[in-house]
């Protein structure tokens, strides 16, 4: 029999896996050490301080940022239930039918998801002046279903691809309808792969920094965009930026941690095929 890893080599790979740790987390350990340091302490590198929390009261009690937040929650929540609505059925009509240039069709969706945005989005602004849609939630989550849906569908098409279609096919035997075959038998078999989709597209619309900063005006204005209010006009408050920015990262980072069980089994799910 082969014997385990010696003690040394574990205590190696696990010392080497935490200096990796501290110098992946490291930017975000530093914006938040930032959160706590006040003007005048800004420059100073050392990690010894006086913290203070007069950026988070400056921030979240005497500014706008909570709405602005609200509007990143609406805008990046409804862009994935609208992508999880209409990208589930096209993901399961994408895997199961074959009709004519059917990956010619998959492969244009996944184009939209890398196309550069700063190309479609002087036609789109026009286009949203002209139906009045300009600076309103509707406009926004419309538009974010470039960003959450190509990846939506692409992701939930494999995993309709991974189930055998002869379960359905038993399913019809007894009697069940489509609407219940998709609903009782299909959806709880991707719901890891569906989860774990769903959060990437949610972080990927919490992030966008292009669309809103040229669809959007004083209505509606997400997070990414209300950040750059923080840098200020004569000198910027950087206590205040990674304020803000730590705010805006504990939602994705929360919901990660809610759901990370289904997170992981999503994202190791067909990696391994017998």
């Amino acid at each position: 029999m082969k014997s385990g890893p010696k003690l040394g080599t574990k205590i190696l790979l696990n010392v080497l896996l935490i200096l990796y740790a501290i110098f992946a987390l490291f930017p975000l350990i530093w914006m938040v050490i930032l959160s706590f340091k006040s003007d005048a302490q800004m420059y100073n590198t050392m990690f010894v301080f006086t913290p203070t929390l007069e950026n988070y009261r400056i921030v979240l009690f005497t500014t706008p940022y909570p709405r602005y937040l609200l509007d990143s929650l609406i805008v990046s929540g409804l862009a994935v239930v609208v992508s999880v609505i209409v990208g589930v059925p096209a993901a399961y009509a994408l895997a199961r039918y074959n009709f004519r240039k059917k990956e010619d069709i998959a492969f244009q969706i996944l184009s939209f998801k890398f196309a550069p945005e700063i190309l479609v989005v002087l036609p789109l602004f026009m286009i949203y002046q002209k139906l009045r849609i300009y600076d309103t939630y509707f406009g926004l989550i419309w538009v974010y279903q470039l960003i959450s849906m190509p990846l939506l569908i692409w992701v939930v098409r494999g995993y309709f691809e991974d189930i055998s279609v002869e379960i359905e096919y038993a399913a019809q035997v007894d009697g069940y309808t489509w609407w219940q075959i998709f609903f009782k038998n299909l959806i709880p078999l991707i719901k890891p792969g569906l989860v774990s989709a769903a959060l990437l597209a949610f972080i990927f619309a919490w992030n966008e920094f292009t669309f809103p900063l040229l669809l959007a005006g004083t209505n509606v204005q997400p997070i990414t965009v209300a950040i750059t209010k923080f840098l200020g006009t004569d000198t910027a408050h950087y206590g205040q930026l990674a304020v803000a920015a730590v705010v805006s990262a504990l939602p994705a980072i929360i919901f990660a941690l809610c759901i990370q069980k289904h997170l992981v089994r999503g994202l190791s799910f067909g990696a391994v095929k017998g």
